[in-house]
Parts: structure tokens; C-alpha cells; sequence
């Protein structure tokens, strides 16, 4: 009697048949000359967007003899800090130069200020003004490089409510002693220079003291401004609209401190050295800033801001372009890789092929990731591009016109980029799954679009209040949008931080997560159909 060996292939036969199975869906896929359209259809819509944004930036304007111009020569002037930022640098400043090493120390026991009423008066001025302080009205020393707006500085300083801080180059901050300032509750600062290196201190007695932070100052001059200074930025109520926002009321504000136990050492300067005082900025502002000096005391009043311009609320900086201009087109794009990705599940129900494919590969689960992987690559590489072709030519645009662009670091750049690719191929997986789900490729776009593309729009222009536009963006799949938010919200700004103003709730990792968790939960079900209903 004879024993019958069976046969044994010696391929792997999974790890075959799955690049069988993906090779036969990219075929399936690069096989319809429609589908392949589309794809390109979504890059070219994405480089046309950034593209159009960029060119249609137009700005006219007259000069005082009434001579019209347009273009670059309109566009307003601001100072910019040492990172090509855009900023606000307008307070009193009291100074004197230091030449080399040193420091300065004093004793704040007052920071008082005067606020405008809320019906919008333009104070301050004795009649339209009332008692009271910004939550960043400051006072406080300072090292700065120049009194050319936008050089380099640090200061140590008291605010109005959020305790001493240390601030330098206008994007940095970090805490000190808390609580307010007061005669009962003084403060002791202290700035200290060794070369290109500041270092603040604070204290609660001018006995023990805490080093709140050190910074580098690349280049800072061998002399420097050293001395006391005070600002409050202006008051605003601002309120969001339906597709912006607008402010009633509101004008510039006021900072009082009072300085004791001044001493300036090393270098130049001495507590009896000379001091001038002026404001550094807007002329407009040039009434509201003053100080006294007697019995060894200062007291500095001062307006104005020292600070980055937070993009979307820097008044004449808003004509300026940014990053996000370029990208506008990432929503179009979405549709239409949303509307291919339905339909690479969908057509084989209409066509009744699915039959065949699972027939050919009867595991439905390794079919649905084949397709999320061919369509997810597909979708990533079209976005990818499409962004990166958008962002440098909405670039170089700009800069050909003499147009402004809100800096961004290289690596954001990349990460904006990669990101928006990343966007683009999530949401295509999701569009492969609900196609799987409802089968049909006009319900799964829709549920896509309401899903994703809807609750971003509604966000962005305001349409809803800015509580309910801030979790659109925090709970539904529109939070992968996040990947897209390029500038930072500065803590020391206060302004309207929202999808309005090309900011998003949760950071480029936590709103693409949440992206991921619809689609996952999306992929899931679209699974478990497969495996319980027919083909």
C-alpha cells in the first residue's frame, strides 16, 4: 500500500498572495483612466487655489498730494523681530547705555493703569478713562540691543495678572513669582549681562533671589540701552461674525509703575549716571508716555506692546500672506480624492466584481486593506505634491510682487506639507470605508464632505459661535486639519485663537489622531460588514 505525500508549495503563500492582492488592486486602480484624471484634477485644483490666493493680493493707496499707487508700495510698514517675525515694539523706555558686562536691579511697589470705557471711546484722557490694568500691562527692566524697533531685548518685568515674567525677542516668555505686585506684595528684578547672555532674576524680599531664565541675544552690540520701562497693549472687545470679526469699543490703555532702589553696575552706567527718557514707536502714542525721577524713585507710565503680532490680528500685518494662503485649495482637492476613493470600493458593487475579487481572495478583510493601502498611497503622494507645488509657487509669487509672508521655519514648512498629505490620505481611506459601508459612491462623498469638509467650513467662516467652531475641530474628523496650522499662539498675546483665524484647537499630532480614530473606527465596521453580508 501506498502513502500519497501532498504537495507543499514553498512560497509563503500569504505574504504572496497579499502582494498579489495589491499589485491587482493598483492594476484595478491605474487601469481607470477616469480615476487617474481625477487624481491629477485634485493636485491642479490644490496649485491653482495657493496659486490664485497669491496673485490676487492687490492693495491701492494714495500718498498726501493725492497720487494714486497700487501693489507692493501699499503695503504697510512694521518692524520685524529677529526671527523675521513681525512684531509690536512700542513702550516708554528710560534708559541709559551700558558698555560691556553689567546689570541692573530694582524694587517694583506699584503697577497701576488706566483702561478705556467699553463704549469705545478713544482715551485715554482724564474724562474717558477708568482705573484698572490688561492682563499684560507690564513695567518692569530691560536690556536692549538698539532703540531701532525690532532689535533684540530682554526684560524682566510685573504684569498686570499673570505674576513676574522674563520675555526676550518678543516670542519668548517664562514665569516668575507669582501674584500681583503691590506695596504689601513688592518685587525685586534683576538683569544681568555677560556677553551675549541675559539672565533674570526675581524676589520676593531682595534677599534671596531665583534665576527665572537665561537667553542668548545673538550679536547684541558691545553697548546697549539698559533701564525701566512700561507698556499696555490696547483694549479690544472683539466679537466673531459670520466670516470675520469685528470690534466695539475699546482704545489704547495705560501702565504706571513705580521704581525704587535703582542701580545700574558695571560697564558705563551708575545709579547716578545720566537717564533720558522717551517713547520708542508710534508716534501717535508719543502723548501717553512720561516719567518722574525724585528721592531716588522713578515712577514710568507707558503705552503700547511689546510682543509678536499673532498672525490674523496685526492690524496692518493682515494684509500680509501666509503659508495657509497657498493651501486653500486642500479642501477641493479632499473632495475629489474623497470621490475616487468612494468609488474604488463602490464600483465593483455596481459592477457586481467583488464577486470575483473575493472569489480570487476569499479573506474580505485583506481586500479591504489592500484597497486602503493603494488608494492611501495614491492620496498621500497627490497631496503631497499638490502642496508642495502649491506652497512654492504661492511663495515665489509673493516675494516677485514684494508682497509679505509670515515667516515659518523650514522644518514647519516640511511639516505643514508632509501633513496635508497625510490629511489627504486618511481622509481617502475613511472615503474607501463608508463606501464599503453604504455602498453607495454619492453617500459616501456626502458623509465625507459633512463630516470633514462641512465642520471645517463652518469653523473657518465664523458661521457658528466660536465655542461650538472650537470643538467642530477638537471631536469630528475636520480636527486632521490641524496638520495644517503653521503659527504658534503666543500666550502673551491675547487675541481670537480659532479655525477662523487659521489656528486650531488641538496641535498637528492630536487632530490628526483624531482623523485616524474615525477612520480606524470607520475601517472596523467597514470590515465586520464585509465578513457578515454578501457581495
Amino acid at each position: 500500500m501506498s502513502v500519497m505525500t501532498p504537495y507543499r508549495s514553498r512560497v509563503d503563500g500569504a505574504r504572496d498572495g497579499f502582494a498579489q492582492l495589491l499589485h491587482a488592486e493598483w492594476t484595478k486602480f491605474r487601469t481607470v483612466r477616469g480615476w487617474t484624471i481625477t487624481v491629477l484634477v485634485a493636485v491642479l485644483v490644490m496649485v491653482g487655489f495657493g496659486t490664485l490666493s497669491a496673485w490676487s493680493t492687490t492693495s491701492s493707496c494714495s500718498n498726501n498730494g493725492g497720487q494714486a499707487r497700487s501693489g507692493a508700495s501699499c503695503m504697510p510698514t512694521f518692524p520685524l523681530g529677529p526671527g523675521g517675525e513681525p512684531v509690536s515694539d512700542s513702550f516708554y523706555f528710560v534708559r541709559q547705555p551700558l558698555a560691556g558686562d553689567g546689570s541692573i536691579t530694582v524694587l517694583v511697589t506699584s503697577l497701576t493703569g488706566l483702561l478705556p470705557p467699553p463704549n469705545g471711546s478713544q482715551g485715554p484722557g482724564p474724562d474717558d478713562t477708568k482705573p484698572g490694568l490688561m492682563p499684560w500691562s507690564k513695567v518692569g527692566v530691560m536690556i536692549k540691543g538698539s532703540l531701532t524697533q525690532g532689535s533684540a531685548y530682554a526684560a524682566m518685568m510685573v504684569t498686570g495678572g499673570h505674576g513676574v515674567r522674563m520675555q526676550w525677542n518678543y516670542t519668548g516668555d517664562t514665569a516668575g513669582l507669582a501674584g500681583a505686585v503691590g506695596p504689601a506684595h513688592p518685587r525685586w528684578l534683576r538683569l544681568t549681562r555677560s556677553g551675549d547672555v541675559i539672565t533674570g532674576y526675581d524676589s520676593a524680599d531682595g534677599a534671596h533671589w531665583a534665576r527665572v531664565g537665561t537667553v542668548t541675544l545673538a550679536g547684541l552690540p558691545s553697548t546697549v540701552q539698559v533701564g525701566l520701562f512700561g507698556a499696555s497693549p490696547d483694549y479690544a472687545n472683539v466679537t466673531q461674525n459670520f466670516g470675520g470679526t469685528s470690534q466695539n469699543g475699546g482704545g489704547p490703555t495705560q501702565a504706571t509703575g513705580v521704581f525704587d532702589h535703582v542701580a545700574v553696575t558695571g560697564g558705563s552706567g551708575s545709579a547716578a549716571g545720566q537717564w533720558a527718557g522717551s517713547y520708542l514707536g508710534a508716534a501717535e502714542a508719543s502723548g501717553i508716555g512720561s516719567y518722574h525721577q525724585g528721592g531716588g524713585r522713578f515712577t514710568v507710565t507707558g503705552s503700547g506692546d511689546i510682543a509678536p503680532i499673532a498672525e490674523g490680528h496685526g492690524g496692518p500685518a493682515d494684509a500680509a500672506l501666509t503659508i495657509n494662503d497657498y493651501l486653500l485649495g486642500t479642501f477641493a482637492g479632499l473632495i475629489a480624492l474623497a470621490v475616487i476613493a468612494a468609488m474604488f470600493m463602490t464600483s465593483e458593487y455596481r459592477r457586481n466584481l467583488l464577486r470575483v475579487t473575493f472569489a480570487a481572495s476569499p479573506r474580505r478583510g485583506r481586500v479591504l486593506a489592500a484597497k486602503a493601502i493603494v488608494i492611501g498611497a495614491v492620496s498621500f503622494v497627490a497631496g503631497l505634491v499638490g502642496a508642495f507645488v502649491a506652497v512654492s509657487i504661492g511663495t515665489a509669487v509673493t516675494h516677485s510682487r514684494g508682497y509679505y509672508e509670515f515667516p515659518v521655519s523650514g522644518p514647519v514648512e516640511a511639516r505643514v506639507i508632509i501633513g496635508t498629505g497625510l490629511l489627504t490620505a486618511v481622509t481617502a481611506v475613511l472615503a474607501l470605508a463608508v463606501g464599503a459601508i453604504v455602498r453607495r459612491s454619492a453617500a459616501a462623498v456626502a458623509i465625507v464632505v459633512v463630516t470633514i469638509v462641512f465642520p471645517y467650513f463652518l469653523a473657518v467662516t465664523g458661521a457658528v459661535p466660536l465655542g461650538a467652531a472650537d470643538w467642530l475641530l477638537r471631536i469630528t474628523p475636520a480636527a486632521g486639519f490641524a496638520v495644517q496650522g503653521a503659527y504658534p499662539q503666543y500666550p502673551q498675546v491675547t487675541a481670537i485663537y480659532s479655525g477662523l483665524s487659521g489656528y486650531y484647537p488641538l496641535g498637528s499630532l492630536a487632530g490628526l489622531a483624531v482623523l485616524c480614530g474615525w477612520t480606524a473606527a470607520a475601517m472596523a465596521g467597514a470590515a465586520y460588514l464585509l465578513r457578515r453580508r454578501g457581495a
